[in-house]
């Protein structure tokens, strides 16, 4: 194991990277975090993280699609976050914790063919592995109550329109 917890490639054990959703996810979360935290432009992101994957095809394409999805929806998604998680501003959230939420309530609002459960799952898994003992719950409870406030099938005009936000104008 290298020292940043990645796996060892002189391992013996190496682990076999699989072209999967969950993998897909973890590049999300990467790539959000880059851009949040240093302020690295979303292109030049993406392009370097999809050339360094081992991601092929429809989760390729997932994962830029989600990333570029939830920053060019990142107000319509942090004010849902805000209303969901009054106590935790999205400016106070552990940087971790608020991409995980960021991208997962893209998913849930703006990604119909996700199931929400697993998507909640990963969701939950990711911060347990990345983040606090505690953000396993905090975004569980968090994505729950997105879950429950949002008819499944709900598309993102009728959010606008509940919002009082109009569908037609540039996020």
């Amino acid at each position: 194991m290298e020292p940043d917890g990645s796996p060892s490639h002189n391992s013996p054990h190496k682990t076999e990277h699989k072209n999967t959703r969950r993998e897909a996810r973890e590049l999300v979360l990467r790539m959000l975090f880059q851009v949040d935290v240093g302020k690295q432009p979303l292109d030049e992101v993406v392009e370097a993280a999809l050339a360094q994957s081992v991601l092929e095809g429809a989760n390729r394409h997932y994962a830029e699609d989600v990333v570029r999805g939830t920053l060019a929806n990142k107000e319509q998604i942090d004010a849902q976050l805000e209303q969901l998680a009054s106590e935790w501003s999205v400016d106070r959230q552990a940087v971790v914790d608020r991409n995980i939420l960021r991208m997962t309530t893209y998913e849930i609002l703006f990604r119909p063919d996700t199931p929400v459960a697993a998507v909640i799952n990963e969701a939950v898994e990711l911060a347990k592995k990345y983040s606090t003992a505690e953000s396993g719950r905090f975004v569980n409870g968090v994505l729950g109550a997105l879950a429950r406030s949002v008819p499944r099938g709900q598309s993102e005009e009728d959010l606008a329109e509940d919002s009082g936000a109009d569908p037609d104008s540039p996020a």
